[in-house]
């Protein structure tokens, strides 16, 4: 008898493991949004656009997402930056969690923001409004 309970044990511990991933993903969509996340929120928006050298670019990033979704290469040439320059600033994007790429890792990925991103959009025009809208399409070509 206890080696059907042995035999089982793995079955029930792969079931386990392999849900696992989904109840977190689960937990982490539902929680509530709290005032204290909108202040976090409100801090990185401000930390990465406003208080960084590179603000200016994301935000423009952001903003060229807003009005439709594209590549990496299509973001360079739109915002008439060098390519490895989108690549450093949609990295720092993703990592907190405000643009999201379909098929990562595959050539010519597109980009969308977050929705987390999508209901920052109004922390963002005020951000944009406080800094200026420096284009940095306007100064490649001077």
């Amino acid at each position: 008898m206890s080696m059907i309970r042995i035999a089982q044990l793995p079955l029930r511990l792969s079931e386990v493991l392999t849900r696992a991933p989904v109840l977190i993903a689960d937990v982490r969509n539902t929680r509530p949004n709290s005032l204290n996340e909108d202040k976090h929120l409100r801090r990185l928006l401000w930390y990465l656009l406003g208080g960084t050298r590179g603000g200016p670019n994301r935000a423009e990033i952001i903003k060229t997402l807003q009005n439709r979704p594209c590549n990496a290469n299509q973001l360079a040439e739109t915002l008439r930056v060098d390519y490895k320059t989108v690549q450093h600033h949609v990295r720092i994007l993703e990592e907190n969690g405000l643009v999201s790429l379909a098929n990562k890792g595959s050539y010519g990925a597109v980009l969308f923001l977050t929705a987390k991103m999508e209901e920052a959009l109004p922390i963002l025009d005020e951000i944009w409004s406080r800094i200026g809208t420096r284009k940095i399409s306007a100064t490649a070509k001077e």
